[in-house]
């Protein structure tokens, strides 16, 4: 009876064992069936790419906010005598060499032994590089005998060599030197004030006022070159307009000297302004006053200071040039350049593509054709951008420029003037390139169009183009805002076929000025995203331009999220729009 009872007890539990199994089993393959674990993967999969975008943008930011605030200026004293001033940019961990260890006292190789073998050592931003010939320098934490924080010393940021940083040693007027203890600082920021103003002056006086005497006089003779090349250089016409062109030259000279004895007196009188500096050491170098961009005691700023520095730096930078090989200054031309160039871009992307998608999708009889030309349009999306950079300095500059200074400007050669890069050969270029992504986001928003709506506007007498227009396209609208948007973003950040077909280190002159016909498309321009190429891997110094890499950088990130947002809202309206049944 006992054994009997044992076995029963033994049979239920195997039977539960088998039943928890057995639910066990179903609850795993119900989980499966569900899709939890690749939903979720994806999830986790999302939240990692979310995190890596946020990361790369608060590095960004962080970095490109906080490039203009102005730094302490650290006076080191080394242990072998050498004083050196600058601002620590970063410290760094790194392994000295045996024979600086050994050359070390007890407690600085125990300290470095105790670290594995490792030193710290920070980067300073010396400047001078007229006197040291450098801008950064190294300094090992073992090497430091004493640091300071001088009140008096302060940083000068000049129009070249870079900053300087010093002492103000003293002050030339008129051929009179003065001592710092006899400057007053009142005074001294009034001159600084005024010798700004007339390098300002000079600069408007050179640049526009001769600069427009001088396309007065390159006209004139431009068009007698061209009367020349139509009814020859002998003929009585020429020889005509030849006198004329000459008179009317003649009457531009004096206004030509005059602006030139302007210029000429006004640099004069600056170069009796001179304001001479001192390095830590007491090595001097003069300059004119008007040479120095901005001057400020760099221990000596309270936050209301600093934060003065650094709006102005702020300002200088949105709307004014490049200085110091485009590593120093502002960046206003390329940001001009850059919503120029995109903003074309869209007007020449959007009809080319609208209408390709619009036969292909409403016109055109499907089959193996279309069906090929779709494949093509595909396949377009992944060809290299710089390979469109190619082809559009081949066929669009060299080809259609050349053709066109040929036909029309012939005086002008052998300077080209639509036969070599310039802001329209850039974007077609970059129409050619973002094209397919306009053709693409254009049919599938026509194809989400109903076609019981084209059935019912047939059924009421309207035309296919009626259809069309009334229909389908206020409804895809909103689609083809989408792949415009995509188009508009990505082409604003490409750089490779811009290398090619127009963008520049430094362009004199913006595509859009008041010189008739002021819209000036054969202009070469800047471009925020070839100003980072450039001053982040062609400049001597990377670590000098790597705060203008990431203020550029958050330039450009901000100017086309700017653009998006704008499109995007465009958008918006035109759905509620639809919603409404406004169209």
């Amino acid at each position: 009876m006992v054994s009997e009872a044992m076995n029963d007890v033994g049979a239920k539990a195997r039977v539960r064992s088998a039943a928890g199994y057995e639910t066990r089993r179903v609850a795993g393959t119900d989980i499966a069936a569900r899709g939890e674990p690749a939903l979720w993967m994806l999830g986790g999969t999302l939240a990692l790419g979310v995190l890596m975008i946020a990361g790369f943008l608060l590095l960004i930011v962080w970095n490109g906010a906080l490039a203009f605030w102005p730094r302490p200026i650290e006076v080191i004293q080394l242990s072998n005598g050498k004083i050196i001033a600058g601002e620590p940019r970063r410290t760094e961990s790194f392994r000295p060499p045996e024979t600086v260890v050994s050359s070390l006292s007890q407690e600085q190789q125990a300290a470095i032994h105790a670290s594995g073998g490792f030193a710290e050592r920070t980067l300073y931003r010396t400047g001078n590089y007229d006197l040291y010939n450098e801008d950064f320098a190294w300094i090992a934490h073992y090497e430091r005998a004493a640091i300071t924080l001088p009140r008096d010393i302060m940083l000068f940021e000049r129009l070249e060599w870079g900053p300087f940083i010093g002492r103000i040693h003293g002050l030339v007027l008129n051929g009179v030197e003065h001592s710092v203890a006899e400057v007053d600082t009142n005074d001294l920021a009034r001159l600084h004030d005024q010798a700004r103003e007339r390098w300002n002056r000079i600069r408007r006086i050179e640049h526009g006022d001769i600069g427009a005497v001088n396309r007065k006089i390159e006209s004139r003779r431009l068009a007698l070159r061209k009367i020349g090349l139509e009814a020859g250089f002998q003929s009585e016409r020429y020889h005509a307009a030849e006198a004329e062109t000459a008179t009317e030259i003649a009457a531009l000279q004096p206004q030509y000297q005059a602006l030139a004895d302007e210029a000429g007196r006004l640099k004069a009188e600056d170069a009796k302004t001179q304001i001479v500096l001192a390095d830590v050491n007491g090595t001097t170098k003069s300059l004119p006053l008007s040479a120095i961009v901005r001057m400020y005691p760099a221990n000596d700023l309270g936050v209301l200071g600093k934060l003065q520095v650094y709006l102005s730096r702020w300002w200088e930078f949105l709307t004014s040039e490049p200085r110091e090989a485009n590593t120093e200054g502002g960046v206003w031309p390329a940001i001009f350049g850059t919503a120029a160039m995109t903003l074309l871009l869209v007007v020449l992307v959007a009809p080319f593509g609208i209408i390709t998608a619009l036969y292909l999708r409403e016109y055109a009889r499907q089959g193996r054709l279309v069906s090929i030309v779709r494949i093509s349009v595909n396949n377009l999306a992944g060809v290299p951008s710089i390979v469109y950079g190619v082809f559009g300095l081949g066929f669009f500059a060299y080809f259609i420029g050349g053709s066109i200074d040929r036909l029309f400007y012939p005086e002008r050669l052998p300077n080209p003037t639509f036969g070599t890069g310039g802001l329209l050969w850039s974007s077609l270029t970059l129409a050619l390139l973002t094209v397919p992504v306009v053709i693409v986001a254009t049919e599938e928003a026509l194809a989400a169009v109903p076609r019981s709506m084209r059935e019912g506007a047939l059924a009421c007498g309207a035309s296919k183009w009626q259809t069309i227009r009334t229909i389908v396209l206020p409804r895809a609208l909103p689609g083809i805002l989408t792949g415009v948007i995509l188009a508009m973003a990505r082409g604003a950040g490409e750089v490779a076929p811009l290398m090619l077909v127009g963008v520049v280190k430094l362009a004199p002159e913006l595509p859009v000025d008041g010189v008739f016909p002021f819209i000036h498309l054969e202009r070469s321009f800047m471009h925020l995203g070839f100003h980072i190429y450039d001053v982040g891997f062609q400049s001597r110094n990377s670590e000098a331009g790597k705060p203008m890499v990431f203020m550029t950088t958050l330039l450009l990130i901000v100017l086309i999220f700017t653009m998006n947002i704008a499109a995007i809202i465009i958008r918006n309206r035109l759905k509620r729009r639809y919603a409404a049944g406004q169209f």
